[in-house]
């Protein structure tokens, strides 16, 4: 018996395709044809036996791996050691059985180093009284070595855009454990230099459990709307295992690169400021597409330890946020909605242990939220919302903002296409801890303060329509924006906007 559950049919089909006579004899042919017969009739007494004798007791006996010349055998056994332990309980069926070998060939596949691999099963007869199972796993090694070269688009506002080349250069499967190692360069204009490496191996044979440190480090220009240039050299450790990550980071950073007519703000925190910090992400998604969702939901929250206690480093915060979204069809229509809400607090903390404590201090630059923009609140420039010193965006401690679509199908393309026109109306609002410098005020106070503030009058809103393109690799968006409420020096942007990213707040 053979069956080939992830693949068999795609190789079936291409088995199938007709063979130009020409290109390939006719004992080619012929024998292109006995195989296509031999996959189709495996796959119907496969079918027949499921169907036939599914409570019939069973046991694995062997598994074979084909195909796997790079991989380590002691991973490839770890992977099936639970397949075997669990064809040794009572009851266990040949029902059992193919879900079993069916659940490794996605586990091999999850690890990113294989195609997806195709499943053989026999039958060697009858032992007390049960079928005894041999199997074989087909297993194709993607390349080893990829590189990639390419080019990213900034979006912004119209006009405002700027762009950057990479590079980039993976080593899969580097020690035989689906360990990776990638290299990642890019120049650009806001984005002026990224650099990083980065490992990552899985743990204890587990797809869904991986150990990840990379090293980086960036310039980043703020001048468009904050009068500086920010530069990162950090590294991180972390460990991912189904829908949470955490891990500690701890990074160099300088405010650099100063416009002549930066603020005072801005000028307080130039200079370099160590932050080392613990770290952890949360994200449930149950969206049927993250880029144009149109059923589903989504929450995700982010929360960082800086500083504190014997972490190290000048700064030190809580700082958390909290993200959700909702989306839903109109009957059958195509058209359907979506609403999100999201938020965030950054909470100041005291540095250091006993005596060499100290109390805490505004938050800098570098670490507060920023809000506004073509991918974020719609209608306002970068960063365009909340605190500012002359004409420099300086960042809040506590925000709010929300938002509402809904999309219908343009006539002659269709509900199955990605495209879409779309109407919109969001709102937000960024604003900063007061009653608190180098040490002095009260915390507590100064977060009840802002959150008083916060809902101190409408927020800022605005609306409007435009065409959404969801490519495979970034959402594009064209819009016609009208601010709706904006609060004095708050930058808004009346008509068209563009926008293009992958993370559409």
């Amino acid at each position: 018996m053979a069956s080939s559950p992830s693949t068999g049919d795609d190789v079936l089909d291409r088995l199938k395709k007709n063979v130009d006579p020409t290109v390939l004899s006719e004992r080619e042919v012929a024998a292109l044809k006995r195989a296509a017969e031999h996959y189709e009739k495996a796959r119907n007494r496969l079918k027949n036996l499921v169907d036939d004798n599914s409570t019939l007791p069973a046991t694995i006996s062997h598994i074979n791996i084909d195909g796997a010349k790079n991989t380590r055998a002691s991973f490839l056994r770890k992977v099936l050691q639970e397949t075997f332990a669990k064809s040794r309980e009572p009851g266990f069926t040949l029902e059992d059985a193919l879900r079993e070998l069916r659940r490794d060939c996605r586990t091999f596949y999850k690890f990113g180093i294989f195609h997806p691999p195709g499943l053989y099963i026999d039958s060697t007869g009858r032992e007390n009284g049960k079928a005894n199972l041999k199997a074989e796993i087909s297993l194709r090694e993607l390349s080893r070595f990829t590189l990639k070269t390419g080019t990213d688009m900034e979006g912004t506002d119209t006009g405002g855009a700027g762009g950057s080349g990479y590079l980039s250069l993976t080593y899969r499967n580097m020690f035989g454990g689906a360990e990776s190692l990638n290299g990642y360069a890019s120049i650009g204009t806001r984005t002026r230099s990224v650099y990083e490496v980065n490992f990552q191996a899985p743990i204890n044979a587990n797809p869904d459990l991986i150990l990840e440190t990379s090293g980086y480090a960036s310039t980043r220009s703020h001048q468009h709307y904050s009068s500086h240039e920010e530069v990162l050299r950090g590294g991180k450790v972390g460990v991912k295992w189904g829908e949470h990550e955490t891990g500690y980071t701890g990074v160099w950073r300088q405010i650099t690169g100063l416009a002549e007519g930066a603020s005072p703000v801005v000028r307080g925190d130039a200079g370099d400021s160590v932050k080392s910090s613990l770290w952890h992400t949360f994200a449930r998604d149950r969206r049927d597409s993250h880029l144009l969702p149109t059923r589903g939901w989504m929450v995700k929250s982010e929360s960082e330890l800086a500083g504190w206690g014997g972490l190290g480093g000048d700064v030190a915060f809580w700082k958390s946020e909290m993200e959700t979204q909702v989306a839903a069809p109109l009957g059958a229509s195509g058209i359907s909605v979506s609403a999100g809400l999201r938020g965030g607090l950054l909470y100041p903390l005291s540095t250091g242990i006993g005596d060499n404590s100290k109390p805490p201090q505004p938050s800098r630059i570098n670490d507060r939220f920023q809000l506004g923009g073509p991918t974020d609140v719609r209608g306002f420039r970068e960063s365009g919302l909340g605190p500012r010193y002359g004409n420099d965006s300086v960042g809040g401690d506590v925000y709010m903002s929300g938002g509402a679509n809904i999309y219908f199908p343009l006539p002659k393309v269709g509900p199955k296409k990605p495209l879409r026109l779309q109407a919109f109306v969001n709102s937000g609002r960024l604003v900063g801890l007061q009653g608190l410098s180098e040490g002095d005020g009260n915390v507590n106070s100064s977060v009840v303060g802002a959150f008083k503030e916060l809902s101190n009058g409408m927020p800022s809103a605005a609306a409007g329509v435009g065409l959404v393109y969801a490519h495979p690799i970034a959402r594009f968006e064209l819009n016609f924006c009208l601010p709706l409420v904006k609060r004095s020096g708050e930058r808004g942007r009346k008509g068209l906007q563009l926008g293009i990213g992958i993370n559409f707040r």
